[in-house]
């Protein structure tokens, strides 16, 4: 198949709506159905979101900022010098397992917003999921044994999500990356928009979120 051609119709909604989401939040913009059914394509998306922010554009690096506020918020919160912090430092050296929640959550609130850096174990997510979709079937036999299955795993998937101490990134450089597309206004300096950074931050939010091939993803993949 062309790859032009490959398109969103075999993806869960729910993975794109969840992606979708991620940009109403990164861009501090709300996508209405109405301009989502004319934005058919990736390209129309971009041109929807870059449409929906009313900023001023300035030809500058967001991720290159990110990094910069990253480092400076780890060396405020942890003491390290910022000159010994690059983009190839290893985060699991500046946040060991030992306090590693206590060490984030130092650094978030040195940022001012969430950097959603853990996720717990894969197993875990795997067994509760498996329960869940375990107690939707159950709902069908016994209704008040299956809505309680279905509370309690919805309840131990949310927590797990809160407790868990897996980082999914190596360094501080991946890091810096994540919070430019997740947190893209909060990293950009003076109210700014780099108009031409934004299909590239789209770009990489459905990538990673939707685990696509990037030579898939071009500007006229149709959802």
């Amino acid at each position: 198949m062309d790859k032009e051609f490959i398109n969103f119709r075999n993806v869960d909604l729910s993975d794109i709506c969840d992606v979708l989401t991620k940009i109403e939040k990164s861009f501090n913009i709300k996508l209405d159905n109405q301009g989502l059914e004319k934005a058919n394509t990736f390209k129309g998306l971009c041109e929807l979101v870059i449409s929906k922010i009313d900023l001023e554009h300035e030809e500058t690096c967001t991720t290159q900022h990110a990094f910069y506020m990253l480092r400076n918020a780890i060396a405020n919160a942890s003491g390290i010098n910022k000159y010994d912090i690059s983009t190839h430092t290893k985060l699991c050296k500046l946040f060991p397992k030992e306090g590693r929640l206590e060490a984030i959550s130092k650094v978030e609130d040195e940022l001012g917003f969430r950097i959603n850096l853990l996720k717990p174990r894969q197993w875990v997510v795997t067994i509760f999921s498996l329960t869940l979709i375990a107690s939707g079937i159950v709902c069908f036999f016994n209704l008040f044994a299956g809505l309680a299955g279905l509370l309690s795993s919805a309840i131990a998937l949310k927590l797990a999500g809160k407790f868990g101490k897996e980082m999914h990134l190596k360094t501080v450089g991946d890091l810096a990356c994540k919070i430019s597309r997740e947190s893209y206004l909060k990293v950009r300096r003076n109210n700014t928009i780099n108009k031409t950074e934004v299909e590239q931050k789209l770009r990489e939010l459905f990538v990673n979120d939707l685990e696509l091939e990037p030579v898939t993803l071009t500007r006229r993949t149709s959802f």
